[in-house]
């Protein structure tokens, strides 16, 4: 019954997790840069937000976006960003899929424990690399905006896509961890063993041939 707990915990969480992925691959709020030095930008009220998608200006007239459609001219930590989110969150249906099919509450048919265990396993382990693309991404494309442009905060979709990544990370531990077959096996063992014995019976004591030899 705890495993079964921790085994849907993990599941609701890594649904939240994979869903803050999607909203920060979506999105182009991740940092906020400026160009002309932070004073210079504060007295002009002009801003830059950049995405994996759009690069835009912020003031407050304006809001002008200009779509990010040069792959070969992007610097790599956009490619790789972007490469490591979308596969985050494709990877993401298979993954809750498989978890979802797990379940103890859901059964396809007579198949054993074992095979549930090693989906459940196969659908954590999926998350944890949702996480670990999550993390890589939404930790590169900071540092190299900061390396390329003036870094002044963090924007909303780099927020999403860290907490996603961190429901990710948790939500894949609980699900691998609870997923051991060791239970279930040794009940099955034990009844296999208890049935073969019945079947089975053993045979009279060397006690009890002496004495009818002897009679």
């Amino acid at each position: 019954m705890a495993n079964t707990c921790i085994q849907f915990s993990g599941f609701m969480v890594s649904c939240i997790g994979w869903i803050g992925i999607i909203i920060a691959t979506a999105t182009n709020d991740w940092v906020v840069t400026c160009k002309y030095g932070m004073n210079t930008c504060k007295k002009m009220d002009e801003l830059g937000a950049k995405g994996l998608w759009a690069e835009c200006v912020i003031s407050t007239a304006l809001y002008h976006c200009i779509s990010l459609t040069q792959i070969l001219d992007l610097p790599a930590y956009i490619q790789t960003s972007r490469a490591l989110m979308i596969t985050a969150s494709i990877l993401g249906l298979p993954a809750v899929a498989l978890v979802l099919v797990s379940m103890p509450c859901i059964n396809l048919g007579n198949e054993p424990e074992s095979v549930k265990s090693k989906r459940s396993v196969l659908g954590g382990v999926l998350i944890l690399l949702i996480a670990a693309c999550g993390i890589v991404s939404t930790v590169w494309f900071p540092i190299g905006a900061h390396h390329e442009q003036g870094l002044m905060s963090f924007g909303f979709s780099l927020y999403a896509g860290w907490v996603g990544s961190v429901f990710c990370l948790l939500g894949g531990c609980m699900i691998s961890c609870c997923s051991g077959d060791g239970p279930a096996q040794y009940t099955e063992n034990r009844y296999y063993y208890s049935k073969q014995g019945a079947a089975n019976p053993a045979p009279p004591s060397s006690a009890n041939h002496a004495k009818s030899a002897h009679v």
